[in-house]
């Protein structure tokens, strides 16, 4: 599979430069980063919430966890993950576990976690597990300015 064909188009129309890094097929996050020979925590990972009225998208470091309660009382909504099924419909151009970090592109809500923000650089999924865009973390930030910035993650 190559880039997932919304995130390249919204890629483009922005301008961003950017490369793609491949990889051998991983399965986890912390396998791309010892696969693609990165640090773990420059990987920006899209977690997707719902609550009864819409989907929101939390971008975090790979090698954090989500802090779904802190998320709950800040954003004052009755947040859960979205289920498989859920995340395949609203990104239906990407593999299973392979969704970009770039909610814009797919029309839905997106919060980023600070600890994204002071990074040179900045790797996430191409749509598939074979490959990581690779973008400065300026221009990640630019993506995606309007976002919701926040504390979102902790240590896993």
């Amino acid at each position: 599979m190559t880039i997932a064909m919304t995130q390249e188009r919204f890629l483009v129309q922005r301008k961003a430069e950017y490369d793609l890094l491949l990889h051998p097929h991983t399965g986890s996050s912390r396998e791309t980063a010892i696969a693609a020979h990165i640090p773990e925590d420059n990987i920006a990972k899209a977690v997707v919430v719902k609550d009864a009225a819409d989907y929101a998208m939390v971008i975090i470091p790979a090698d954090r966890c989500l802090q779904m309660d802190e998320l709950r009382k800040e954003l004052q909504r009755d947040l859960h993950l979205a289920t498989e099924e859920e995340i395949t419909q609203l990104f239906n151009d990407c593999e299973p576990g392979a969704v970009p970090p770039l909610g814009p592109a797919y029309g839905v809500e997106t919060l980023l976690d600070e600890a994204l923000t002071s990074l040179d650089d900045v790797y996430f999924e191409a749509g598939d597990h074979e490959q990581l865009v690779h973008i400065r973390g300026e221009d990640f930030q630019d993506l995606l300015r309007g976002a919701r910035r926040g504390y979102y993650s902790h240590d896993s």
